[in-house]
């Protein structure tokens, strides 16, 4: 028996979000995560038949191929898995010159230096995206981060002017209606989405893009994000504004629709 017909007895699935992709990791009962090639090579554009080949002609790599039943929106399916440690090894046989695009070159890139640990993250510490926590944000120190913080230090000044007055003046209500007009006009990570809204945008998008690949025969999850970037305005679909989450929903349920009639979204 081949290394890859020895099934995995898998005791755990995530899906993770590595920038715009979608990727299936699964951790075995003995604890290895192992990865979907099948969706790797579409993200990538790669031929999953020539991969698969290369897998098995390298006995370094075939050492961790091995297959699984993992759970899909059409139900459980059998498919062909890599372990995570020679994903690098896998991925770096892959010659960037080859690539007939600069964004699926820095796409390849980003999957040769990053996908393994973020993929090992999601078992680790819950990790599910690449997209920065606010905290990370704000000790890159940059120029943006900067801006950030001094904006949020003269809210504050001004919120204490703002009572100031009030208690001088005895009109606090005035100076209160004053201070939300102030806080509502400066950026805030509360007023973004929540964790829950954005997993169903990113579901709604996966089924959008799914439909529209079978029209297309290609991989539309980054083409169908970048439509939702370019329609509100924004660069991660974490950031959509939360009063923006209904026109979002909206939107892709009647992109589906035009694409599948009224076939359950």
């Amino acid at each position: 028996m081949s290394q890859s017909n020895q099934k995995l007895q898998i005791a755990e699935q995530k899906t993770v979000l590595f920038y715009d992709d979608e990727l299936v990791a699964v951790r075995t009962q003995e604890g290895n995560v192992y990865v979907s090639i099948r969706q790797m090579c579409d993200a990538l554009e790669l031929n999953l038949s020539g991969q698969l080949q290369r897998i098995e002609r390298t006995a370094v790599l075939e050492k961790g191929y091995r297959s699984g039943d993992i759970q899909t929106s059409g139900g459980r399916r059998e498919v062909k898995l890599l372990k995570l440690n020679v994903v690098p090894l896998w991925l770096a046989t892959i010659s960037t010159k080859s690539i007939r695009s600069d964004e699926l070159r820095e796409r390849l890139e980003k999957y040769q230096t990053e996908a393994a640990q973020i993929l090992w993250e999601a078992f680790q510490t819950g990790r599910l995206t690449t997209a920065p926590e606010i905290e990370d944000l704000l000790d890159s120190n940059s120029p943006a981060a900067q801006a950030y913080k001094m904006a949020m230090a003269m809210a504050e000044l001004a919120r204490n002017q703002l009572q100031l007055e009030a208690r001088l003046e005895n009109r606090l209500d005035v100076h209160e209606t004053r201070l939300e007009r102030l806080e509502a006009a400066l950026p805030s990570p509360k007023s973004h989405i929540t964790e829950d809204q954005a997993m169903q945008i990113s579901q709604s998008v996966k089924t959008v893009a799914l439909a529209l690949g079978k029209r297309t025969k290609k991989n539309e999850f980054g083409a169908v994000y970048g439509e939702l970037y370019r329609k509100f305005g924004i660069t991660s679909y974490k950031m959509l504004p939360a009063k923006k989450f209904e026109a979002a929903i909206n939107f892709l349920t009647e992109w589906h629709q035009n694409l599948e009639g009224d076939a359950p979204f």
